[in-house]
């Protein structure tokens, strides 16, 4: 079928026939089933003047995808029929409109050979043509030439094959048939999308854009996952490419709900019968086992393009038996997924993942406008407090269109009272969706953590969160993993914990939900108000595990320790504003997380059970020491004491032998650091930064080998930095003050992990062989340029540039290797090669341990670079140029040669198209690879665009730059080329010149000797 007649027609069918033989029977009869099944069709009116409307049924037949021509004995006793059936054949044959004829008690050879009572009337007709002297005059020449043309038409139609009708005797099964036909012709399966599809369009077309690319593996058959939160839109999305690219496909089917589906009774069997019955709808299959119809599908699917949508997936058992492998599906074949659950993408080895993104703000005022108040925009005394309405979805499709319609036709007084009501208690309808989330999770403990997340941890440090939950025993590291992949959790680029409004209430709702009316008997205390009642009241039971109450500082409010007393598994507590009178040992013995801004007390009392805790943090404190009396406690992992004007003593570290943080900022009175702080065997991170009065160091400090970082940028009395770090081999990042910048020249030689140096210059700062090869990047916070020791030509360039400075930083005597990796993405042209080449002679004039790379080369190329293994920038416009190449050089301080095969993946996420893509090592290293240029070609001005490149475990990424590469404007290369051409032309015609001198010389040369000898 021809492009033409698979687009959207004003018809489905348009009905031709001769209105005294078939009107009051079969012609009405079809054209009532016809309407009764949906199908729109075209059939003239007897009001119609056919001389006055024959144009307008003849476009009536261009807008029609499918034409039905009813042969009755007098069809061809009608000139008007005649010219429908000629303009038919010519949509036919131009077109691709499908043909169907019925033969209304007529014998299809009558039709075809023009015999019979048919051919009686289209003999006749012809006599009457002939003999109107009118249509001679007006068309001369003209009738001979009808007479052939209606001829042949009616021999093609009547070959092809149709269906017979022996008037009334099986009329209505004809009809049926007819219907059936039509039916299956147009594929009137069309999915409805959406009363107001918002937003629709954009996503489905950068969703068609991944399902165009060339797969050049397994049979050229892609498999695509869309992978978002409930509500966010992905069936709606799914069905709108159902919809737009099925026509395309042999076969197409659209399983929804395959989740709830797979749990009914053979609701498996059911979910393969059907995609069976959509695929190969002659074929009634049915499925007695999930063995049985995989093998079926195998066996059935394999030869055919197929459009398979498998919606709601949410287990890899569902996938296995629908979606198989590549390997069931014929060549082109495209299956969409959609799910929570990005894991079982993974599981099926799917070749993109599309992550569903938020409506922004203009979208999610649109939509929630046509739901509210059923235009595009809110009325203008609603502008403001709808606003507020859409900040509160956070464009989240559903919640707009559920919350538009419930405040459709109300006043601004219940929109307030609305809102007023969503902070507390969110919409039924939006919460029965989100919860789909919570309720799939098998597991008690990830529920626990999400809950708790939800109640108190947002915003935190996934790290510090994982070693509190693992405290309380919740196995947080593969909790949080499976939260993540059914986003109910985002970690971003920080290792911040987020969530989405909504799903957040969504987790408070279901344990408010459980106790309505009794507060003390929900497990969570998150609302300052419930939690402020608790604790005056002192009504608290068991049923709490975590409790938060965070008031004012400057209006601090007292209660009584009893208030804890019956709260004995009480295992979170954050406390901000607070005060407690009494005695603490009323406080849960469970406690794990103490988060206490502002503690009053000057120490921890002794008769606070602290042997279970995990974390402690007591910023902007009271405190001077932190217990008068040492204990034991194994499980602390966390020690915050930021901001704690009075702390003039650090505890006995080896009391705290598994401490892995601690934090001491901003302690102006400390003026000494404990020396069995080298008892710590698990520290991770030291912070000292702007402990003023703080001198030294104790020298078991440098004996930490766990250490990864240590800051003490602020400490401005330590006026050396005593050696030992040799041994802390561990080391990646380090904050030194400027009192003690000098001592740098005392570092060894080999610190392998360190990736950053940060030091606080007030004058210049001499960097020696010995200092330098530490160096990944160094941080000033002045505008001064630093010298280098040594002499320019001893200069190595294994440091590039200084992040807060104005000068280039360059140091000597580097031993540290440093390896590189190329990765072209595109076309290779003229500039790629010279970028390459300003590469490669930069690392031969600085060594293969330098990483100073090629700047700006306006308009060839362009570059962007930063630490760590991605780069996040936003495509520039370049007048007169297109995007030819991506170029990405990596540098690792792996020990171990950088190869290829080290390099796991490349993602380029474009965060204006929404689109996450995803390149093996074999495509990625190729330097003319078409994925690459795929890629390029759908990078456009203005995208922001982030490009991470993923080695294996033990790759250490230091540095990533990204070039891209522009090609010559075409009026240059025409130039080049007219300028190469008129070069080319020169060159002939020099030579030409000199050939043709030649000749002439030649010649004269002869004349003059035949001319001498004859003279002589």
């Amino acid at each position: 079928m021809s492009s033409s007649y698979t687009d959207k027609k004003k018809y489905d069918v348009f009905l031709s026939f001769r209105g005294e033989d078939t009107r009051a029977s079969f012609t009405s009869h079809l054209h009532a089933s016809l309407q009764k099944a949906g199908i729109h069709d075209f059939r003239d009116d007897d009001s119609l003047k056919r001389g006055e409307n024959i144009y307008t049924i003849l476009q009536a037949i261009e807008d029609s995808r499918i034409a039905i021509i009813i042969f009755s004995k007098k069809y061809a006793d009608s000139r008007w029929c005649l010219q429908e059936l000629e303009k038919i054949m010519e949509c036919s044959k131009t077109k691709g409109q499908i043909v169907l004829p019925v033969f209304y008690d007529v014998d299809p050879s009558e039709v075809r050979r023009q015999t019979g009572e048919f051919g009686k009337g289209f003999q006749s007709l012809l006599s009457r043509v002939k003999e109107d002297h009118e249509f001679l005059e007006s068309s001369m020449g003209v009738f001979p030439y009808e007479d052939i043309k209606w001829t042949e038409s009616l021999r093609e139609v009547a070959s092809i094959a149709g269906f017979l009708v022996l008037n009334s005797r099986n009329q209505y099964e004809a009809i049926e048939d007819i219907v059936e036909n039509v039916t299956g012709l147009l594929d009137k399966t069309n999915l409805f999308v959406a009363n107001n599809p918002v937003g629709v369009e954009s996503r489905v077309n950068n969703i068609i854009q991944l399902l165009d690319r060339d797969v050049q593996q397994s049979h050229d058959v892609l498999l695509l996952g869309m992978w978002g939160m409930g509500g966010v839109g992905k069936t709606t999305i799914a069905k709108a490419i159902y919809n737009k690219i099925g026509h395309k496909f042999e076969g197409r089917s659209f399983l929804a709900n395959i989740r709830e589906v797979w749990e009914e009774n053979a609701g498996q069997a059911k979910l393969q019968e059907q995609l069976l019955s959509d695929i190969c709808k002659e074929m009634k299959t049915k499925v007695p086992s999930i063995e049985y119809g995989i093998m079926t599908l195998k066996d059935r699917l394999c030869h055919k393009k197929v459009l398979i949508i498998l919606d709601d997936a949410n287990t890899l058992k569902q996938l296995n038996a629908l979606c198989g492998s590549h390997k069931w599906f014929g060549s082109g074949s495209r299956i969409v997924i959609t799910t929570r659950d990005i894991k079982i993408l993974r599981g099926i080895g799917v070749n993109q993942v599309y992550e569903m993104q938020h409506m922004d703000q203009s979208e999610a005022i649109e939509l929630f406008s046509w739901h509210a108040f059923k235009q595009a925009s809110p009325t203008k005394d609603f502008a403001e407090i709808s606003i507020n309405v859409v900040e509160y979805s956070r464009g989240l499709p559903l919640a707009l269109e559920v919350l538009g319609s419930y405040l459709f036709d109300r006043e601004v007084t219940e929109w307030k009272s609305v809102i007023e009501k969503l902070k507390r208690i969110p919409n039924d309808q939006v919460q029965k969706k989100l919860k789909i989330s919570y309720d799939l999770l098998s597991d008690d403990t990830v529920k626990e953590i999400f809950l708790d997340i939800a109640c108190f941890f947002i915003g935190m440090d996934r790290n510090d969160v994982t070693l509190i939950l693992n405290g309380c025993g919740l196995f947080a590291g593969i909790g949080l993993s499976i939260l993540v992949e059914r986003c109910l959790v985002i970690v971003d680029h920080k290792n911040i914990l987020r969530m989405h409004d909504l799903v957040r209430d969504m987790g408070r709702e279901i344990i408010r939900e459980k106790s309505p009316e009794e507060l003390e008997e929900r497990c969570r205390l998150w609302c300052h108000e419930d939690a402020l009642h608790i604790l005056s009241e002192q009504t608290g039971t068991k049923a709490i595990k975590g409790l938060a109450l965070k008031l004012p500082r400057t209006n601090a409010k007292c209660f009584s320790s009893k208030a804890f007393k019956k709260m004995e598994k009480l295992r979170l507590l954050q406390l901000a504003g607070v005060k407690l009178d009494g005695d603490f040992k009323y406080l849960s013995k469970n406690i794990r997380w103490l988060s206490w801004n502002g503690f009053s007390l000057t120490y921890i009392p002794e008769n606070f059970y602290r042997e279970n805790l995990v974390s402690i943090e007591l910023e902007n404190s009271n405190i001077k020491l932190v217990w008068e009396e040492d204990q034991m406690m194994t499980k602390l992992k966390i020690l915050n004491l930021s901001h704690s004007h009075f702390l003039e003593h650090t505890p006995d570290f080896s009391y705290l032998p598994n401490l892995e943080k601690l934090v001491l900022k901003d302690c102006p009175m400390l003026s000494e650091v404990s020396p069995s702080i080298g008892h710590l065997r698990e520290i991770i991170l030291i912070d000292l930064e702007d402990c003023v009065n703080l001198r030294s160091l104790p020298r078991s400090i440098y004996k930490l080998k766990s250490l990864k970082t240590l800051i003490l940028s602020g400490c401005l009395m330590i006026e050396k930095l005593e050696e030992g770090f040799e041994d802390m081999k561990s080391l990646v990042y380090l904050d030194v003050p400027s009192s003690s910048s000098h001592e740098l020249s005392s570092f060894p030689n080999h610190l392998p992990r360190l990736q950053s140096l940060s030091v606080e210059c007030s004058s210049e700062l001499q960097l020696s062989q010995n200092a330098a090869i530490i160096l990944d990047t160094l941080h000033a916070t002045n505008y001064k340029v630093l010298e280098p020791a040594a002499t320019t030509s001893q200069v190595s360039n294994m440091t590039s540039t200084l992040i807060q400075c104005c000068g280039q930083v360059h140091v000597s005597g580097s031993k540290q290797s440093f390896q590189s990796l190329l990765i072209q993405m595109g076309m290779n042209c003229q500039v790629t090669n010279i970028l390459k080449g300003k590469i490669v002679q930069i690392m031969n004039i600085n060594g293969s341990d330098g990483y100073l790379l090629p700047g700006h080369s306006y308009p060839d190329w362009l570059n962007f670079s930063s630490e760590g293994s991605s780069v996040t920038f936003q495509v520039p416009q370049v007048e007169g140029r297109n995007l030819n190449t991506m170029m990405c050089v990596v540098y690792t301080s792996t020990p171990d040669n950088i190869t290829s095969d080290g390099l796991k993946n490349v993602l380029v996420k474009n965060f204006t198209k929404a689109t996450i893509q995803h390149y093996n090592r074999e495509a990625s290293v190729s330097l003319e690879d078409e994925e690459g240029q795929r890629v390029v070609s759908s990078i456009e001005p203005g995208n922001k665009v982030e490009v991470v490149v993923v080695f294996e475990n033990d790759f250490i990424v230091k540095t990533t730059a990204v070039y891209l590469v522009y090609e010559e404007p075409i009026g240059k290369k025409k130039n080049k080329k007219d300028k190469s051409q008129t070069a080319e032309n020169q060159f002939l015609w020099y030579y030409l010149k000199i050939f043709v001198v030649a000749i002439v010389f030649h010649f004269l040369q002869k004349l003059i000797d035949f001319i001498h000898s004859k003279v002589v």
